[in-house]
C-alpha cells in the first residue's frame, strides 16, 4: 500500500493515534522522572514512596502498554503508506535507515518496560510488604531504587532519541 491509495481519512487518523499514543507514553514517561519521582524521594517516608511507586503503576501500566500497542500498528500502518518504505529490509534512503534505528531503539525501550512492569515493579512491591512488616532491608530497597531511577532516566533518554529519529525521516 503507498500513500496514493491509502484514504487520507485513514492515514490522518493513524497519524493523530500515533502521536496521541506518543504524548501519553512519552508525557507520563517525563512527568515520572523529572516530576513526581524526585518530588515524591524528598517528601515521602520509605513505606509511602513504594506504595506511591505501586499506585502510579497500577495507574499507567495499562495507558502505556496501549499506547504502545496502537504505536505499532499505526506507526506499522504509517511506514506501509510511505513513499520512502521500498519493502522489509530495503534500506536504501535515509528514511529507511531512520525507521530501522527507531524500531531497534523502541523495541530495547518495550523491552525495559516489560522489565520494568513484570520484573522490578513487583519487586518493589514485595519490598514495601516486607518493609510493612519490618522484614526489608534499606540496601536492597536503595538498590531497587536506583535501577528504577536508572532504568525511567533511560526509557525516557531513549524516547528523546526516537522523537529524533522521527524527525529525521520526517525530513528525509
Amino acid at each position: 500500500m503507498d500513500s496514493a491509495q491509502t484514504p487520507i481519512w485513514a492515514l490522518t487518523a493513524a497519524y493523530w493515534l500515533h502521536m496521541l499514543s506518543t504524548v501519553v507514553w512519552i508525557g507520563g514517561l517525563t512527568a515520572l522522572v523529572l516530576l513526581v519521582i524526585p518530588a515524591a524521594r524528598r517528601t515521602l517516608a520509605d513505606e509511602a514512596y513504594l506504595a506511591l511507586l505501586d499506585s502510579l503503576q497500577r495507574r499507567l501500566d495499562p495507558l502505556g502498554w496501549f499506547s504502545l500497542l496502537l504505536l505499532v500498528g499505526t506507526g506499522m500502518f504509517q511506514m506501509s503508506a510511505s513513499p520512502n518504505y521500498h519493502g522489509f529490509l530495503a534500506f536504501d534512503n535515509l528514511w529507511a535507515v531512520a525507521i530501522l534505528i527507531k524500531h531497534v531503539i523502541f523495541f530495547l525501550m518495550i523491552a525495559i518496560s516489560a522489565y520494568f512492569t513484570w520484573g522490578l515493579l513487583p519487586a518493589l512491591r514485595r519490598l514495601a510488604l516486607r518493609l510493612s512488616q519490618g522484614k526489608g532491608s534499606a540496601e536492597e530497597q536503595a538498590r531497587l531504587q536506583r535501577r528504577n531511577t536508572w532504568l525511567l532516566r533511560l526509557n525516557l533518554a531513549l524516547s528523546v532519541v526516537v522523537l529524533a529519529l522521527t524527525a529525521l525521516a520526517r525530513s528525509a
